[in-house]
């Protein structure tokens, strides 16, 4: 059985490059399919636009399976579209209805400069994650699995963390555009295992300074964050964050300092 079909109104961000000006332009999408996934009606449109000689909508897009975090777009102004838990490239057409009007614009957030249209510069998420979002592990063979315990509700929490596809949802659903959940799921995850003790003080302290750095705003817990991640990541892990944040200071504070430094 065929699907019905219908038609919407797109009212879509357009900018020719970062720090130029923009506005909304709107799109005819005619003939949608209640199956198709957001990204494949745009896919559509695009045909469309490029088949009457004009530019296409730029958007990201990767895997279109919820996993890379590419698909980075703010539908009727929320992060990713009208349904909870799922990424754009997973939100399906069949959440709207004929004659619907559906406006689409890229993340808005300092630290995520328009590159076009709905594409965003995110690499401030990369230099978060190079300043400790790693272990330091010897190289070579893989270790016997069970040579390092890891308790069971630890492992799960810990991969909880680590579904964080860093798409930045977050971002922008906090009106502070704060990193915070981001940067606690980067944290907690290897913070929770034994392999990511060793740089545990150092990790913190490292990422939340680049976060502060990069210019995203602080956290007053209202937790749109948690609500608009597509992978559920709870706010409870920025909690966790503070508290290694803190210790880590009190450490850091008491550590004595080292040889040929100052004072030496």
């Amino acid at each position: 059985m065929t699907s019905k079909t219908f038609n919407v109104i797109l009212r879509v961000w357009r900018q020719a490059g970062p720090g130029r000006e923009g506005r909304f332009v709107e799109y005819p999408a005619r003939g949608v399919n209640p199956d198709m996934s957001f990204l494949e009606m745009l896919d559509v449109v695009n045909d469309e636009i490029a088949a009457r000689g004009e530019e296409p909508i730029a958007f990201s897009h990767d895997c279109r399976e919820g996993i890379c975090g590419t698909c980075s777009l703010v539908i009727n102004g929320k992060p990713h579209g009208p349904n909870h838990g799922v990424a754009s490239c997973q939100t399906y057409m069949r959440s709207f209805k004929d004659g619907d009007r559906i406006v689409v614009e890229p993340f808005r957030a300092r630290p995520f400069p328009v590159i076009k249209d709905l594409v965003t510069d995110r690499s401030a998420f990369d230099a978060i994650q190079q300043a400790g979002g790693f272990i330091t592990a010897r190289t070579g063979s893989a270790p016997e699995a069970n040579s390092v315990p890891v308790p069971k509700e630890v492992a799960e929490l810990a991969m909880d963390a680590a579904q964080c596809i860093g798409c930045g949802a977050c971002v922008a659903a906090c009106k502070n555009a704060s990193a915070m959940l981001f940067v606690a799921a980067k944290v907690s995850h290897l913070g929770l295992l034994p392999q990511g003790q060793p740089e545990r003080d150092r990790r913190v302290l490292a990422m939340v300074a680049t976060m502060d750095g990069l210019g995203f705003g602080g956290c007053t817990n209202q937790y749109e964050c948690s609500a608009a991640c597509p992978k559920l990541i709870s706010h409870d892990f920025i909690a966790r964050m503070n508290r290694d944040y803190a210790k880590a200071l009190f450490h850091s504070a008491f550590r004595p300092a080292a040889a040929g430094g100052a004072g030496a």
